[in-house]
């Protein structure tokens, strides 16, 4: 949070003062700090929830559940309308880094879908230091807009006049790319420029490397 305070301080301009902390590694897991673990979000339970929200927080903008109201929310992803063997087998034969889909039904008792069975895939992250959460989580929405293109849709407008799944991309040009069936490797391609950018004026404000105590 100290390196994102002095990021967004470059426009800021505040006299901000960032005491780091001792005994951590850019390369260290939260579970390896010997810390308890603290809920950030009633719907963020344990690490393996966060490691996969970056990617799965999409389906909360789209009319399939994000596991809201089970025991894994942001794991089990689904709908009353999915075929969860063959969403699961389109996933797995993608052959992604670190994750693994298990196909699953579950009944969310609260949120979207509650009382009604889903079917979907449950998120199974094997190896967390090369899994791509960004990324599994296009390949997740494309390949459901593949295999249910009648059932599949963006929700209506939610907080103000936009699509709330825009809200959640920043940007209304992921909408239009995934229900324009554009390639996930076109998708991610086109961010390249952008994020040498942003990494480069990154290293500017980091304040721990992977080996610094």
């Amino acid at each position: 949070m100290g390196e994102y305070a002095s990021f967004i301080n470059r426009d800021l301009k505040c006299n901000l003062e960032t005491v780091k902390i001792n005994d951590w590694n850019r390369d260290q897991w939260f579970d390896e700090t010997g810390l308890p673990w603290v809920q950030p979000s009633p719907n963020i339970p344990s690490l393996d929830t966060a490691t996969v929200f970056p990617g799965t927080c999409f389906f909360e903008g789209i009319n399939a559940s994000e596991g809201r109201g089970t025991t894994k929310p942001f794991e089990y992803l689904g709908a009353p309308y999915v075929d969860s063997k063959k969403w699961a087998d389109m996933l797995n034969g993608l052959d992604l880094p670190g994750v693994l889909f298990r196909r699953c039904y579950f009944t969310p008792t609260f949120w979207r879908y509650k009382d009604e069975q889903c079917a979907g895939v449950q998120v199974h992250v094997v190896d967390r230091d090369v899994f791509r959460p960004v990324e599994t989580g296009l390949y997740l929405l494309s390949t459901l807009i593949e295999l249910h293109p009648d059932d599949f849709m963006f929700n209506d407008p939610t907080y103000d006049e936009r699509c709330h799944f825009d809200l959640l991309a920043g940007t209304d040009k992921l909408r239009k790319q995934l229900a324009d069936h554009v390639a996930v490797e076109e998708i991610m391609a086109s961010w390249e420029p952008e994020l040498a950018e942003y990494m480069k004026e990154r290293e500017n404000h980091l304040l721990y490397g992977e080996n610094t105590q």
